[in-house]
């Protein structure tokens, strides 16, 4: 799943400077990924241009919240058509086509908005709602293109090495939930390696990134069905943990050991590992339902999906949460 923490500083910055006050990609990291992008830091929102469409894709996102798609999508087509020049307003309309299944028209949405004068902040928004509109469809190679870019360009033009190792990592994320192992791997010791970079970093930083990637290879090892090398990478990531450095990662240790339980066929362990973890994560949620269904509880399974369907965040967690709940509840 995606660190994104020291996440608050990734999550609060990546959602606002989407839309500028209005948030665009959630807090995409801050969910189910043991540390992440999904999930994120850009230049401080306060250091944006004010957004002539802000008003309106708050109502349209409203709109979306009261359970009316087709009316927030209108919504932000009018906003695109009153504000031409709008980034945010064009990135939303394609946020809530993938949010509303039409992915391929989601895409041409994001194309425009990447072929508009962008400031760096607004590129890297169009860039990762590019690759995660990809994700909403399992596609891990169509992704990389986009979300490699802005790696690159923190990595070597920003010499910003957090954000690099964050990005990095969002784009491993992506590519494991996808099913592409080895592409997932080698972007998140990327995303390590990247992250270790900082200068002067400090000791908490270089524990973060190691549960980071300990907490990354113990998710990878449950999906290749290796559950020793698994519980191995557990115990390494709870002893980075241990260390007391990023007490704020620490609820992304019983998703780690419910995630690999799942992977590992033990689903009543599964449940009670995610029953600690983040219930305002879709992913999460997912999870529940899943394991629910696993032990032949329908009815439970069916009330997870539809809590999924809530969730109107455009980020890895509900890129692969939210299309499985639209196929189990027949939408």
């Amino acid at each position: 799943m995606g660190f994104m923490q020291t996440i608050s500083r990734f999550a609060c910055t990546l959602g606002a400077f989407a839309l500028g006050a209005v948030s665009l990609l959630g807090a995409t990291p801050a969910s189910a990924q043991a540390p992440s992008p999904a999930q994120q830091q850009a230049p401080p929102a306060a250091q944006q241009p004010p957004d002539p469409a802000a008003d309106a894709l708050r109502a349209g996102q409203q709109l979306m919240r009261d359970g009316k798609a087709d009316e927030a999508l209108a919504a932000y087509l009018k906003a695109v058509e009153q504000f031409p020049a709008s980034v945010p307003a064009r990135i939303r309309v394609g946020v809530q086509l993938d949010l509303m299944g039409r992915y391929a028209e989601a895409r041409t949405h994001f194309e425009k908005a990447l072929a508009m004068p962008l400031t760096p902040a607004q590129e890297a928004s169009a860039l990762r709602s590019m690759a995660m509109a990809y994700a909403f469809e399992s596609n891990c190679k169509a992704a990389i293109p986009y979300e490699s870019r802005l790696y690159e360009r923190y990595l070597t033009k920003d010499k910003d090495f957090y954000m690099a190792g964050e990005i990095a990592n969002e784009l491993a994320r992506v590519c494991l939930e996808a099913g592409d192992y080895a592409t997932s791997e080698a972007w998140y010791k990327r995303g390590y390696e990247a992250g270790l970079q900082e200068p002067n970093i400090t000791a908490a930083r270089k524990d973060l990134w190691e549960f980071r990637w300990q907490h990354a290879q113990a998710r990878l090892a449950a999906r290749r069905g290796d559950k020793a090398l698994a519980g191995k990478h557990v115990a390494a990531a709870k002893a980075a943990l241990d260390t007391g450095t990023n007490p704020d990662q620490a609820p992304f240790f019983p998703y780690l050991v419910g995630y690999v339980a799942f992977y590992g066929g033990d689903y009543k362990t599964a449940l009670a590992e995610f029953a600690k973890s983040n219930q305002n994560d879709p992913f999460v949620l997912s999870l529940i339902a899943q394991s629910h269904e696993k032990l032949g509880d329908q009815a439970a399974a069916m009330e997870g999906y539809k809590k999924v369907m809530t969730f109107t965040t455009h980020n890895p967690n509900n890129a692969f949460a939210r299309p499985l709940a639209r196929k189990k509840l027949g939408l």
